[in-house]
């Protein structure tokens, strides 16, 4: 799968993370600069967002920021982006972030983080998103939610082969041997839930 162009993040925007996660979002973004992949994220200033774009641009790289107006007005986005797109809402926000990617990571975060990763993982089990969705499993983060994926499989709420809908890393660094080694082709046959 190497011509990932665009490549979005979604990650934590709190101010209070562990540093563990912060220094793992400032080396993802700068192995993203160095591949010659634009970064998508949610333009905060705050957080693994903003670590995650310290890193793409301190690499030299491009870091494209989309966020909510109602941001923009609360000063909740990070000045220093490359680019800045300013949507109407939060739906459409998510929806340009997908839809200028060919490949989804997600790094430890909150309600927004988890339900971002959730919605493309829904589509891409649908078959609405076609590039590849890496969890970035740093120090365990994502084990819980990875455990109740299981439970689901287990209780006949997903199927086995869904189970595929996702690849995961424990380090930043495996990202592009993992991206490397994805068949798009066979990333994309998705069993139908039905």
């Amino acid at each position: 799968m190497r011509n990932v162009r665009k490549i979005c993040v979604f990650a934590a925007s709190s101010p209070h993370v562990n540093e563990k996660y912060i220094n793992a979002a400032y080396k993802l973004g700068h192995e993203i600069a160095l591949h010659g992949v634009v970064c998508v994220n949610g333009a905060g200033r705050e957080g693994l967002m903003r670590a995650v774009s310290d890193g793409v641009l301190d690499a030299g790289g491009c870091a494209i920021g989309i966020i909510p107006e109602f941001m923009v007005d609360n000063g909740w986005d990070y000045d220093r982006m490359s680019e800045i797109i300013i949507t109407k809402d939060m739906h459409s926000r998510k929806e340009m972030m997908i839809e200028h990617s060919d490949a989804i990571v997600a790094l430890p975060g909150g309600c927004g983080t988890l339900e971002e990763l959730l919605e493309v993982i829904t589509w891409k089990q649908l078959g609405l998103y076609k590039g590849a969705i890496v969890i970035c499993n740093i120090d365990g983060f994502f084990d819980s939610l990875l455990n109740m994926f299981d439970r689901c499989i287990r209780e006949s709420l997903m199927k086995e082969s869904h189970a595929g809908l996702w690849h995961v890393i424990s380090e930043v660094e495996e990202l592009f041997d993992v991206l490397d080694k994805i068949n798009i082709v066979d990333d994309n046959k998705i069993e139908s839930k039905y």
